[in-house]
């Protein structure tokens, strides 16, 4: 039997004690999150853990099931955001490395640019942080007027719909659901706990995409994609005017709508690893329906004193 173990340090402080670990991981959230919970008290001694570590320090977070902790699995790495009490214990709240971001920019207009060109001017004045983009989206013009680089990777999350997330000190920027990790088995006979998964049929609903840019003059430029006659669906992307941008946006709105397969969640334990970006092979043997393999959106892992195990969310199927 494995042992449950843990190796998690704040700052120059190593913890020895812990109630519960979560980590939250999605390509759809700008940062993952980590939320480290500590007794309020040991051996009838209420624990000072202020005293000892502080909002803005380095957070490193080791998980697994092996007795050595240098050879634990790295879970998350960022910066104290948030300590709290909370019912009796003490509340760690951190983020990775997306703080950097949250650093206000000079204002600028940047005309006739690319996703890729945007973004490299922002991670160039963040300072420390690479970027690997292969989303192709063209603004007429963006406008970086009273914001911070986290303002700015919000804002073109929202119009772009790209998946942006931080690995290490790269920030990560590509189209939705395309896969940028491992391949990773699971089998419902095997490392599936829990499932509340449920399989869905494309073709049940019609529905019509359109996504609205506005030129140079302020008219209109739309894409459309889908069946008339059904649900309707509009985007409007003030700035964007580049029919290509537009209609290769209406063309990932549709599919994340149409797409066939199943979706929703299950759990499985620590083993085997998973992060979001990966490729998740499903296998059962009984229903066939259930098989396929799915770009895996977002991961939540828990780890306390009765076990490990990790949440998968999962997105498109792939194959």
């Amino acid at each position: 039997m494995f042992a449950m173990n843990f190796d998690i340090t704040i700052g120059a402080y190593r913890l020895s004690m812990l109630e519960s670990v979560t980590v939250k991981s999605s390509v759809e959230n700008l940062a993952d999150t980590a939320v480290i919970v500590l007794p309020g008290s040991a051996y009838n001694r209420a624990l000072e853990i202020e005293s000892l570590i502080g909002e803005g320090d380095p957070v490193s977070i080791r998980l697994g099931y092996d007795a050595r902790g240098e050879e634990l699995p790295l879970e998350f790495e960022g910066f104290v955001r948030r300590i709290a009490a909370d019912e009796g214990s003490i509340r760690i709240e951190c983020e990775d490395a997306i703080r950097c971001f949250r650093k206000e920019l000079k204002n600028v207009v940047l005309a006739d640019t690319t996703l890729e060109e945007l973004l490299q001017h922002v991670v160039q004045e963040v300072g420390g942080i690479d970027l690997a983009c292969d989303y192709d989206f063209r603004y007429d013009k963006f406008a970086v007027y009273t914001m911070t680089g986290y303002d700015v990777l919000k804002k073109v999350q929202e119009e772009t719909g790209a998946n942006i997330y931080l690995r290490e000190k790269t920030l990560h920027v590509h189209p939705q659901h395309a896969p940028s990790g491992r391949k990773v088995v699971y089998d419902f006979a095997q490392n599936i706990e829990k499932s509340d998964l449920s399989y869905k049929d494309g073709r049940e609903h019609a529905f019509l995409v359109t996504v609205e840019g506005t030129d140079a003059a302020g008219a209109t430029v739309k894409a459309t994609k889908g069946t008339p006659g059904g649900d309707t669906f509009t985007l409007r992307l003030p700035g964007v005017s580049d029919m290509a941008t537009l209609e290769r946006r209406a063309d990932e709105a549709f599919k994340s709508r149409s797409r066939a397969g199943c979706e929703g969640s299950f759990t499985g334990w620590l083993v085997p690893s998973v992060a979001p970006g990966d490729t998740v092979e499903l296998r059962d043997e009984t229903y066939d329906t259930k098989t396929g393999s799915y770009y895996a959106v977002a991961v939540e892992t828990s780890f306390s004193a009765s076990g490990g195990s990790r949440k998968v969310t999962l997105g498109e199927k792939i194959g």
